[in-house]
């Protein structure tokens, strides 16, 4: 990240209101703001989860989804994902694939720092090798799909609250997430219509 890497502002519609510096919308009062979640997947239909790197502001530490991130102003939420995936894993994407468009959440660490994000959700394909980044990725682990969403969804899988909240939506899409139907561009808030 850029120290004046910008992210984009949004109402509880999904309007962009105007940009903001990336590194003074994560903290106690953090406005909502556009982003999105990916879900990276092998052939075999398992899921690519991440441990955050340790010295991360938000959630240091903590096993999540493949990868999230912040699309920069005009930038489409599709190459937002590819962009990101690249730089923090180290993947070349064989599909991008929009899942749950409207996605939206608010979570508060122990040390009130907040989150507050407008965050489409992905289905991501690959053959490739995975290279972690270490200056965003402590570590990363392949899992059958239903064994994940098992242990999500039992509470026995300790993961990021974003993640906790879309994989049950996700998982009603069906117990084969290769078969899952995606949802369309027009579905996603104005903002992120690109």
């Amino acid at each position: 990240m850029t120290p004046d890497e910008l992210v984009v502002l949004v109402d509880g519609d999904g309007n962009a209101i105007g940009t903001a510096p990336k590194t003074s919308v994560h903290g106690p009062d953090t406005p909502l703001h556009l982003a999105f979640s990916s879900y990276v997947f092998d052939e075999g239909g398992r899921v690519l989860l991440s441990r955050r790197a340790s010295h991360k502001v938000t959630w240091p530490d903590v096993w999540t989804n493949s990868c999230c991130g912040h699309p920069l102003p005009g930038e489409s939420l599709d190459d937002a994902v590819v962009r990101r995936l690249s730089y923090e894993l180290g993947l070349v994407v064989d599909h991008v694939d929009l899942m749950l468009p409207r996605f939206s959440y608010r979570a508060i660490m122990g040390n009130g720092i907040v989150e507050h994000e407008l965050c489409p959700v992905y289905r991501v394909l690959t053959t490739a090798p995975v290279r972690p980044n270490p200056e965003e990725v402590g570590e990363v682990l392949w899992m059958p799909w239903k064994e994940f969403t098992a242990g999500v969804m039992s509470g026995l899988l300790a993961i990021s609250p974003w993640c906790r909240d879309q994989v049950p939506q996700l998982d009603d899409l069906g117990a084969d997430p290769l078969a899952w139907t995606p949802a369309t561009a027009a579905d996603l808030p104005p903002a992120a219509r690109r």
